[in-house]
């Protein structure tokens, strides 16, 4: 009797955290209610988590857990107070690789402690180790490329794609055998080689992935980790666990999904194609042309008179706004504009930044009106009609090559048109290409002014001439 109110008690927990969880993710559709979204994530989530104290033998390793929950806790509250805005995307892809590595791990440990496995459940135990592997690999090496530990660049080898399906084809084959041995010495020997060609594969796949296609590879995985919970949910019966990675798993894939759709590409293609890899003296180089191209600088003063005096701007926010930490610096420019009459608008691309939706996250940090930021649709057809467009930081998601150029390697992708605006002022360090290193004949745009610099500084400069406009 007290074993059926006690299972009852763990069911109506999960069964309520399983609703929680669903009613965040569509309140994180709209950033007004947002907030409230991760609210209720986080309770649900505690809510699974109290329920699981109370199956049998959870108290016989209750200083471990507690121990675990204190060290993780603890390491979750430090990096969401010191991890800056700029290394967002880098965490999310930690977060990706440690639910991963959790998949992995108990699946693992679940096949080699049990004395018996269903059918079923074994294969459950095979996927969740080959995802979860390579769920935490890939995310690392996702991690490196975003933090500089190793090049941003695809790194390719020869008969690189060979290699990879040898390997995978290695992995099913012992997969199959481990089905067929059954319980014994060598299946589980078996299972540890599968467990360490799965973290290999990770770590192949993704290495010859550009950092321009980082945030739907940082979906994928996201994607992945979602299954890896599944899958570990099936393998411990574990209800929350279920509809917690369905989830994941669910939103990871149509996110990715509609991220390679604004890219014109498909993800096989992102995965398996290298992009970002211009070949030497490729389309829209200076090389191609024999000399270096014109470009056209300007000061903040000048700059500011132009905006000044503009009826409508558009700004482009890139990955540059966000390493700067200049999304306070854009509001008050913004701010300054509109005080003066100017119609001011954000356009967003679907892939700026590193992450999904890094640009609005990194607006919503600044207080900017949702109501101002326009997707690529809403606001491609308005450029022509746009006094000037202000680039922050932006590179790729504003490069003509992608409609002007069959030569290119982004041909095709949708890209927001700001080239067709009256005047375009572009902040940025340097000349230097973007994550997928490619010349960007918009800086060379006779209409385009270049303001080098920090981002930051630059539009402070810029909030303090117009104000002396």
């Amino acid at each position: 009797m007290f074993e059926d109110g006690r299972q009852a008690f763990i069911d109506i927990c999960y069964l309520v955290s399983a609703f929680l969880l669903i009613l965040s993710i569509r309140q994180l559709s709209s950033p007004s209610t947002a907030r409230n979204g991760n609210l209720l994530a986080m309770i649900g989530m505690g809510l699974a988590i109290f329920a699981t104290f109370f199956f049998e033998g959870v108290l016989d390793a209750i200083v471990w857990i507690v121990l675990a929950m204190i060290i993780g806790g603890g390491a979750g509250y430090v990096a969401a107070k010191r991890v800056q805005m700029t290394q967002m995307p880098q965490m999310v892809a930690v977060f990706n690789g440690l639910g991963g590595g959790t998949a992995a791990l108990v699946s693992v440990g679940e096949f080699l402690n049990r004395d018996s496995v269903g059918g079923g459940e074994e294969v459950s135990i095979l996927l969740g180790t080959l995802i979860g592997a390579l769920t935490l690999t890939g995310s690392l090496v996702a991690f490196a490329k975003l933090q500089g530990l190793i090049s941003g660049r695809p790194i390719v080898y020869a008969n690189q794609q060979l290699y990879n399906a040898a390997i995978f084809a290695i992995i099913v084959v012992l997969g199959v055998a481990i089905l067929a041995l059954g319980e014994g010495t060598t299946d589980k020997s078996l299972m540890i080689v599968l467990f360490l060609l799965s973290l290999v594969i990770g770590v192949t796949l993704v290495l010859p992935i550009g950092g321009a296609d980082m945030p739907v590879v940082i979906a994928l995985l996201n994607a992945a980790s979602g299954v890896g919970g599944v899958l570990t949910g099936f393998t411990l019966d574990n209800q929350a666990l279920i509809v917690a990675g369905s989830l994941v798993g669910a939103s990871g894939v149509f996110l990715s999904a509609l991220m390679a759709l604004a890219m014109n590409r498909s993800l096989t293609n992102i995965v398996f194609g290298a992009f970002g890899q211009l070949p030497a003296g490729g389309a829209g180089s200076a090389e191609a042309g024999g000399e270096a191209l014109p470009v056209k600088a300007t000061t903040a003063e000048d700059a500011a008179v132009m905006l000044a005096y503009a009826n409508s701007v558009i700004i482009v926010p890139g990955y540059g706004l966000a390493v700067a930490q200049a999304q306070h610096a854009v509001r008050e420019l913004a701010d300054a504009l509109q005080a003066r009459g100017v119609n001011v608008r954000y356009a967003i691309h679907p892939v700026a930044g590193r992450m999904p939706g890094h640009m609005n996250v990194l607006l919503a940090e600044a207080n900017v009106p949702y109501e101002d930021l326009y997707e690529m649709d809403r606001i491609n057809d308005d450029f022509r009609n746009t006094d000037v467009v202000l680039v922050v930081g932006a590179n790729d998601v504003v490069n003509p090559a992608a409609s002007q150029d069959p030569g290119s390697p982004i041909y095709g992708m949708p890209v927001l048109r700001a080239n067709e605006a009256r005047n375009i002022v572009v902040l940025k360090r340097s000349m230097d290409p973007g994550f997928a290193g490619i010349e960007n004949m918009l800086f060379h745009d006779p209409k385009t002014s270049m303001l080098f610099g920090d981002a930051k500084k630059s539009l402070n400069d810029l909030v303090a001439a117009v104000k002396n406009v």
